[in-house]
């Protein structure tokens, strides 16, 4: 038995002033408990109790042991509940990592619900364009959008997204429709300033793809401001289907050059560190990602 089974043990006997007491108690013999208690004297070289046939009582050294003690193992009870209660119920911070336009359009609507289900929970959701470091940033899960290299990470697929060249009715009315990716050159085309690869619209072409690097008197750094530049109307962007195709299902964009788009698609998925005990409120998070966005994430569902 370790010394914190010895601390027990050493309690339950003060507790219950005898050794037989005790024993019932911790479904241990009279005998073994007297010699968990004298292994536990000779080991402190004190001694901890005084015996009688009856009852037992403290010493000096027994009663300055026992009041140290009782509040060791009772944090130790403290904490056991804790996770207990933890592993029952989501409860504590939890923090989140989402590029900007999918948690503006996909996981910030969840959070509202989630936070009703589960009112002993706290979100801090970071949103960053640029892949994070679960572990050094203290992440509990994060949502990717990439190929993902081989690692330590459980990933759990939520769905995949492609991009698409879309503008609104008006820019094409008064600009006209691009039919050949080489058209864009006299398209004002708009930019993300944050993602330079993003600025290199790829097609198809005769001999493979094809990437143009289009350009135009706007630019910005986030993707949620880039579609709203579109929907009024400024000009031409090229855009994950999770971010527009709601608004190409409506008419607020038309997409174009759909002959051309390679169609590959960008997995998404749900990524957290390896654990085998893992925590309430992250496999709640989880469940709750699974729910709404399998088995068909709602940008690719087709409204009645």
């Amino acid at each position: 038995m370790d010394n914190q089974g010895e601390m027990a043990v050493f309690v339950r006997v003060v507790e219950a002033e005898n050794f037989s007491a005790a024993a019932r108690a911790l479904n241990l013999t009279p005998s073994a408990v007297s010699k968990l208690i004298g292994r536990l004297e000779e080991r402190l070289g004190a001694r901890l109790l005084n015996r009688t046939t009856r009852r037992v009582s403290l010493t000096e050294e027994g009663r300055t042991f026992y009041q140290r003690c009782t509040p060791i193992l009772a944090a130790i009870d403290e904490a056991e509940r804790a996770v207990t209660e933890l592993h029952g119920e989501p409860r504590g911070l939890l923090k989140v990592n989402a590029s900007t336009a999918f948690a503006q359009y996909h996981i910030g609507p969840l959070i509202p619900d989630f936070l009703a289900r589960y009112p002993d929970l706290r979100i801090q959701l970071t949103l960053s364009e640029s892949i994070v470091n679960l572990v050094e940033e203290e992440v509990d899960v994060a949502i990717r959008i990439a190929q993902l290299p081989d690692s330590s990470l459980i990933a759990r697929k939520l769905g995949s997204a492609r991009r698409m060249v879309v503008a609104s009715p008006a820019y094409l009315e008064r600009h006209g429709v691009p039919r050949t990716p080489g058209d864009l050159k006299d398209h004002n085309c708009l930019r993300l300033s944050a993602a330079t690869h993003f600025n290199q619209w790829e097609f198809k072409g005769p001999d493979g793809p094809r990437r143009i690097e289009v350009g135009g008197n706007f630019e910005v750094n986030i993707a949620t401001a880039l579609h709203n530049a579109a929907l009024v109307g400024l000009g031409l962007i090229r855009a994950a289907d999770f971010v527009v195709a709601a608004d190409v299902q409506s008419g607020r964009l038309v997409a174009v050059l759909a002959d051309y788009e390679t169609h590959t698609e960008t997995n998404i998925y749900a990524v957290y560190p390896h654990n085998r005990h893992l925590s309430p409120r992250v496999r709640a998070f989880v469940d709750m990602l699974v729910d709404a966005f399998l088995p068909v994430p709602p940008w690719e569902r087709t409204e009645p």
